[in-house]
């Protein structure tokens, strides 16, 4: 006890120097931005770029240091040269540049990971070092070579007798909160080699539930910022994950890691302005997500450039232009073979017919008329009323929005557009012009802004909204100078710009959030098996060097839309280019849950991956039948009320879900109420409730203590993915209540 206490004691002396430093670290960096603020936007502009750019580096630097407060320090190798190297969040070091706490994620921290005692990679012990604020709680050593230790001097009393798993089986056992916690200090082998694996390519890393996919896919993306940060810095990093409940729950994770820049999305966010929160049936959201979608698309935009049955006359100054047929043809075989977008080789037609057109006004003149006047004569034409509705209805200048609300809302557009499609099939495409948008309609939005480009007309009416904007702006400084009697110390125009620079200067994840256009260096997907193929190929515009890191379990697939075969899916994509990594421990799911899991599955059909239970827990499959109906929701809220406070005794914390399909979670919210309690559900769901009610769509990525699973007959009949999720997401207990009898295999013995 004596060594131990002392050996206590000198990890903490160790962690109270590294928290100095950190503390000096961060007093230095607010000191750094404050004095950069105080400067303010005066001077040249290239000094208000240089203090634009210190101020976005300082605020960065605050950001990365208050994140990593906890658990600074986790790990330490004594090495066979007799070097002591501790591992942490991030690298620090002390004034002289000295190290004094190693990156997780630099190649010297490797060791830490990857060091067996059949493969020690030069490591004599490893030490976990168990924390509770700035205050050192107990030592976990993992020694690879005792007799080289002995050697080095080291008393074996003084171990700290434990080994290494005991920090890993400490994190599986802790109560679930309303944040996914990081893995940092206990990513285990198979985990770090899928973290650290090369940048290039994409990596396809498959794993069944509770093996770690989503920690790992966000510990590569903290991995690959640092080890190839001036490849991504300057483009950024996308993470797209299923839900936005899901972005809430994993969103302290890349901050612990110290990263802060990471763009975060679902596929609903991936179309700037649009808000995809509509919803529809399964059937029309599969539809939309069918690789014929980009054809209809295609041939839609296209079907928008017509020539006209009938010549039109039109009057311009007492003489008269027709716009032929076989003119409108030739301009719109000549802007065609540009091969532009559509809003962009609208310009080349305009351009094209303007000038046939001024070529008929010029002959009715009768003399040579100079190239100004031809100008002149141009630009009468433009603008005049009758043929810009010709030429408009000819090649028509259209967004996104606009094309899909017309193949939506008009049948006999979309039935020119999509013949591939039954009538039964249109007939479900058709709704209102005033219907939200879906998130199955973001794709078929990106594909359509890839066809048409910019809106040279839209861009036109951006810049004089920009300078009505900047108009108002000094206005409204006129009347603040003469408000405070301060007109002699600066100009309205000066405080107009002090209003345009005084707001926070956008780093590179909200310029990428901002830009449907923009490509990022390497993008994550996780729960990838749901992205339809028209999912994926808004996806891969957004990352031309196919840098990816791609998450999921085809078991798991809900979507119809989705994938059980990632081959199926992804080579008429990436043409083959991709690598498989499989996870083959389920660090979250007791073994007795997840044995009837993967039972269930099978007889279900679903290609479930091979894994092994890293632990089990007692009674941690348990099941009651009820008599009635009426009885089920009463039932699962009596059990869910009755888990949480077991786990609040046991914990002081925790998380309990009722999971059911859509038709019942409304009556256990009921029953819930009823008994006092108000259980969140939906997508608004608080992440920190001690209990909420979820469907199993709901519930994807996410985890609790103890899940009450309501009817999982039912369930099975909606989705055999969405079962599998379901009885996958405790980490301690599954409590299934029931009437109809259980699926195939889920008693069957282990």
């Amino acid at each position: 006890m004596a060594a131990n206490d002392s050996e206590l004691a000198g990890e903490q002396q160790v962690v109270d120097r590294l928290y100095r430093r950190l503390d000096e670290l961060r007093a230095q960096s607010r000191q750094r931005l404050a004095a950069v603020r105080r400067a303010g936007p005066s001077g040249s502009p290239q000094n208000r770029s240089e203090r634009d750019a210190f101020a976005t580096l300082y605020e960065d630097r605050v950001a990365q240091l208050e994140s990593v407060e906890d658990r600074l320090a986790f790990g330490r190798l004594d090495l066979h040269d007799g070097e002591r190297r501790y591992v942490g969040r991030i690298g620090l070091t002390d004034e002289e540049q000295s190290p004094l706490l190693t990156d997780w994620r630099a190649p010297a921290a490797q060791a830490f990971y990857r060091a067996t005692a059949a493969h020690p990679d030069g490591v004599v012990r490893r030490r976990h070092l168990v924390t509770s604020g700035r205050q050192v709680t107990s030592l976990e050593d993992d020694v690879l070579d005792l007799d080289a230790l002995v050697r080095s001097g080291v008393d074996p009393r003084s171990l700290a007798g434990v080994s290494g798993e005991g920090a890993l089986l400490a994190a599986l056992g802790a109560a679930r909160t309303g944040r996914m916690g990081d893995i940092v200090a206990t990513i285990q082998a198979e985990q770090d080699a899928i973290i650290r694996s090369e940048l290039t390519g994409a990596l396809v890393v498959q794993g069944g539930p509770g093996t770690g996919k989503t920690a790992v896919a966000l510990h590569r993306a903290a991995y690959l910022l640092y080890a190839h940060r001036r490849v991504l810095e300057r483009s950024g990093v996308l993470m797209v994950g299923p839900s936005r409940t899901f972005l809430r729950y994993i969103d302290q994770v890349l901050p612990s890691l110290g990263e802060t820049g990471v763009v975060t999305a679902t596929v609903a966010d991936l179309f700037p302005g649009v808000a995809a929160r509509g919803t529809e049936p399964a059937e029309v959201a599969e539809l939309k997500g069918r690789t014929v979608m980009a054809t209809v698309v295609r041939r839609a935009v296209r079907q928008r450039q017509r020539v006209p049955q009938q010549p039109t006359s039109v009057r311009v100054d007492g003489r008269t232009v027709v716009v032929r047929p076989r003119d409108v043809a030739d301009a719109i075989a000549r802007a065609r073979r540009q091969n532009r977008p559509h809003n962009q080789a609208r310009v080349t037609f305009v351009r094209d017919m303007l000038a046939r057109l001024a070529e008929q006004y010029v002959q009715q003149l009768g003399w040579d008329v100079a190239p100004e006047d031809r100008a002149e004569i141009v630009e009468d034409l433009r603008t005049t009323r009758e043929i810009r509705i010709a030429l408009n209805l000819a090649w028509m200048p259209l967004t996104p929005q606009g094309l899909l609300t017309d193949l939506w809302t008009r049948p006999h557009r979309l039935a020119a557009a999509a013949p591939e499609l039954s009538p039964r099939e249109r007939a479900l495409l058709a709704r209102p012009a005033d219907a939200a948008w879906t998130p199955a309609d973001v794709p078929l939005l990106d594909e359509a802004a890839e066809l048409l480009g910019e809106d040279d007309q839209a861009a036109r009416a951006q810049a004089r909204a920009d300078a009505e904007r900047h108009a108002a702006e000094i206005e409204y400084a006129r009347q603040v100078l003469r408000s405070t009697g301060a007109g002699d110390l600066v100009s309205a125009e000066a405080l107009a710009g002090r209003f345009a620079t005084s707001g926070p200067s956008l780093t590179t994840a909200e310029r990428a959030a901002a830009d449907r256009t923009w490509t990022y260096g390497h993008v994550v997907v996780d729960e990838a098996q749901e992205l339809s193929a028209m999912a994926w190929r808004a996806l891969l515009r957004r990352v031309p060097t196919r840098s990816l890191t791609i998450v999921g379990d085809v078991a798991q697939t809900s979507s119809p839309g989705g994938t059980r075969d990632w081959a199926a899916m992804l080579d008429p994509l990436l043409r083959g280019s991709w690598r498989l990594a499989e996870l083959t421990v389920n660090y979250r799911t007791p073994a007795v849950v997840a044995q009837a899991a993967g039972r269930v599955a099978e007889a279900a059909g679903l290609p479930v991956s091979p894994q092994t239970s890293a632990r089990d827990v007692p009674d941690a499959l348990t099941s009651e039948r009820v008599a009635a109906e009426d009885d089920l929701a009463t039932a699962a809220a009596a059990a869910a009320r009755r888990r949480a406070a077991e786990v609040a005794e046991v914990s002081g914390a925790g998380r309990v879900a009722v999971v059911a399909v859509a038709g019942r979670t409304s009556a256990v919210r009921a029953a819930l109420a009823a008994a006092g309690v108000e259980a969140p559900e939906g997508e608004a769901v608080d992440l920190h409730a001690p209990l909420v009610v979820l469907t199993p769509a709901q519930s994807k990525g996410l985890e609790f203590d103890v899940v009450v699973l309501v009817e999982p007959a039912e369930v099975l009949a909606a989705s055999p993915g969405d079962l599998y999720v379901a009885m996958t997401r405790p980490t301690h207990a599954l409590h299934v209540v029931h009437l109809r009898d259980l699926p195939g295999r889920f008693d069957e013995p282990s």
